[in-house]
C-alpha cells in the first residue's frame, strides 16, 4: 500500500514545451474535424452524464441510473422534487462537467500528478459503470476503462503524460462544441427537452441565457487551462 500511495502522488517532471503544444493541436484536430469527433464524442457524453449524476447525488436526489446511447446521446435518471435548487443544479451540471473536468485535469497535469489523474479517471469510470442501466453504456465504459487501465499498467510514464495532456485539452475543447451544436438545434426547434430548455422551465431565465452561460464557462475554462499548461 505504501508503494501504491507513493506511485499515486509522485510528481513527474514538466514536459518539453513542444509536447504541450502538439498535445493541444492533436486535441483540437479531434474536436474540430467531423470523423474523429464522431468517434470521440461519446467520451464527452460520459463526462456530461457523470456531471449530472454527481450533482444529483450531492443534492440528495435519488439517482436511478445512467444510459449512454450509440448516437452519443445520454440520459441520467433521477427522482425527487421536479423543481427546486437540486433539480436546477443537476440540470446545470451536464454541459459544465467536461470543461471543468478538463480544467481539473490541466491543473493536475501542470502539477505533474499524472498518476493521480489517470487513477482518478479510472475510479470515476468504475463508479459510473455501477450506475449504467443499458448494455451499450456498459460496453463503452468497459472499453474506455480497459484502455485507461492498460495505459496505467503498460505505458511508460512519458506516454502517460502525453495522453493525459491530450485528454485535458480534449475535455477543454470538447466542452465547447456540444454547446454550439445545442444552440443550432434549438434554433431549428429540435432540442425542446435540452438541459437549457429544462432550466428555462425551472427558472425565470430563458434557455438562451443558459446556453450563453455554458459557453462562457467553457471558454473561461479553456483560457485558464491554457494558462496552467502554458509551455512557454
Amino acid at each position: 500500500m505504501d508503494k501504491f500511495w507513493a506511485h499515486l502522488i509522485k510528481v513527474q517532471p514538466a514536459p518539453d514545451p513542444w509536447v504541450v503544444a502538439v498535445a493541444a493541436l492533436v486535441a483540437l484536430v479531434i474536436v474540430g474535424f467531423r470523423m474523429p469527433w464522431q468517434v470521440s464524442r461519446g467520451l464527452i457524453t460520459i463526462a456530461h452524464e457523470g456531471g449530472h449524476a454527481l450533482v444529483a447525488l450531492l443534492t440528495r436526489r435519488k439517482l436511478e441510473g445512467i444510459r449512454l446511447h450509440s448516437d452519443t446521446s445520454g440520459v441520467t435518471l433521477t427522482r425527487g422534487r421536479p423543481t427546486g435548487p437540486g433539480m436546477v443544479l443537476t440540470a446545470l451540471a451536464g454541459y459544465l462537467a467536461p470543461p471543468l473536468l478538463g480544467l481539473a485535469a490541466a491543473w493536475l497535469t501542470e502539477q505533474g500528478r499524472i498518476s493521480l489523474l489517470i487513477w482518478g479517471v479510472l475510479l470515476l469510470l468504475v463508479c459510473m459503470l455501477l450506475l449504467i442501466r443499458n448494455l451499450y453504456g456498459a460496453l463503452i465504459l468497459l472499453v474506455t476503462g480497459g484502455a485507461v487501465f492498460a495505459l496505467i499498467m503498460y505505458a511508460p510514464s512519458d506516454l502517460q503524460q502525453v495522453v493525459a495532456m491530450v485528454a485535458a485539452w480534449f475535455l477543454l475543447f470538447g466542452g465547447i462544441r456540444p454547446i454550439i451544436e445545442l444552440q443550432h438545434k434549438r434554433r431549428r426547434r429540435q432540442a425542446r427537452d435540452s438541459d437549457a430548455d429544462q432550466l428555462a422551465r425551472l427558472t425565470v431565465l430563458p434557455g438562451g441565457f443558459y446556453v450563453f452561460f455554458f459557453l462562457l464557462v467553457s471558454l473561461a475554462s479553456v483560457v485558464f487551462g491554457a494558462y496552467l499548461m502554458n509551455p512557454f
